[in-house]
């Protein structure tokens, strides 16, 4: 069974005038929702353990409050910025995530597309339900540049390989995710026996081998597409390996930021897996500045998590952030309407990242300081 057999049926309601009723991020999740199957959907939306830092990702934006300029003239934008070789129109890149084909048909191709129109730099997740040689298809006829997520795997000469064939079909980065030697508590996907649900092979790992693991769910800690024996050795190898930048995502602690910058690679994400591994660690909004602070220029940080908001995205900017990452408001956007749904919910967010701008006396993204955080109470 090849893994175009084994996508879900799945009637997304692509008309227009659907997406015309949505005029906002989170508008699109319940109408996601209704769309796909359950068990998808868990996945999607689930967390780890109790899901608090899933909650807290989200509401820790919104209780930062922003200090506006006034009388500025803010009659012309410029949302632009030049990262890891690439000029953004502006500061927002689709974050890697896992089976697009389990939210429609289309997968990843569809998401490519959408984030092209929207001119959002993609990230192909290795966890991604459509072949590599697809999505660089799809990409070189987007005509736009995209990065690739990987884990190093137990097997590190599949790694190499793996890193070969990136570079090869055109990714332009490597995003090297380094918080998981395994997966967190999720339950939604453990009551849903989650790994047998048709749609979630793994075209790219395909030819890896994958040691069993008979255990049963309640008790296995270790996946077998992840490695556990992961350390620092395996980032300078990668680094000294790729011909494109690495950068890390992953990073919580501004130590461990600070030695992967010492480790050589091109820029830093701050990220807690979509709160998918450990609960009860911060928002990624709390520990940004930390890692700004100790990183102090040397490569840019990017941050993902809970970002629903054109001014989730300047509280982001103004804390030292490069660039912001989103990841489930496009599954959302790609259950809905496919291609144009992504496009919709990037589209959105670019527009009220101008609106927060113009509102906040900021022309320029170097106007985003951190004197636009009003200060917490003492």
């Amino acid at each position: 069974m090849t893994p175009s057999d084994q996508v879900p049926a799945i009637d997304a309601p692509t008309e227009a005038g659907v997406l015309d009723t949505l005029v906002a991020v989170g508008q699109f999740e319940p109408v996601a929702q209704a769309a796909v199957p359950e068990s998808a959907w868990n996945y999607a939306a689930g967390g780890s353990g109790d899901e608090r830092t899933l909650a807290r990702n989200h509401e820790a934006w919104g209780e930062l409050r922003l200090a506006p300029h006034t009388l500025v003239d803010v009659s012309s934008l410029d949302t632009s910025t030049d990262i890891f070789g690439l000029t953004l129109p502006y500061p927002v890149l689709v974050a890697p995530t896992a089976s697009h084909r389990l939210y429609h048909p289309d997968g990843e191709r569809a998401t490519i597309r959408g984030a092209a129109a929207a001119e959002a730099v993609y990230v192909q997740s290795s966890l991604g339900s459509t072949a590599l040689a697809d999505v660089a298809e799809a990409a070189a006829g987007a005509d736009e540049p995209w990065l690739f997520q990987l884990y190093i795997q137990r097997d590190r000469g599949f790694t190499r390989d793996l890193v070969a064939e990136a570079v090869a079909s055109g990714a332009r980065a490597l995003v090297l995710t380094v918080d998981t030697p395994c997966l967190g508590a999720r339950d939604r996907d453990k009551r849903n026996q989650f790994g047998r649900i048709d749609g979630t092979s793994f075209p790219i790992l395909a030819s890896m081998p994958i040691p069993a693991d008979d255990l049963p769910a309640h008790r296995r800690v270790y996946n077998p597409l992840l490695a556990p024996d992961i350390t620092w050795d395996d980032l300078s190898w990668l680094v000294g390996l790729s011909p494109v930048p690495v950068i890390t995502k992953g990073h919580l602690r501004a130590d461990d930021a600070a030695r992967a910058v010492d480790a050589g690679v091109a820029g830093i994400i701050v990220s807690n897996h979509g709160a998918r591994n450990l609960d009860t660690v911060p928002a990624t909004v709390e520990a940004l500045p930390g890692v700004v602070d100790l990183v102090a220029g040397r490569v840019p940080v990017l941050v993902d998590g809970g970002i629903r908001r054109g001014t989730d995205i300047v509280k982001a900017l103004s804390l030292g952030a490069a660039a912001v990452l989103v990841g489930r408001p496009v599954i959302w956007g790609l259950a809905v309407a496919g291609a144009p749904g992504v496009t919709h919910v990037l589209e959105i967010l670019r527009t009220e990242l101008e609106m927060a701008m113009a509102l906040l006396g900021a022309t320029s993204l170097a106007d985003l300081t951190p004197d636009l955080i009003w200060p917490e109470p003492r």
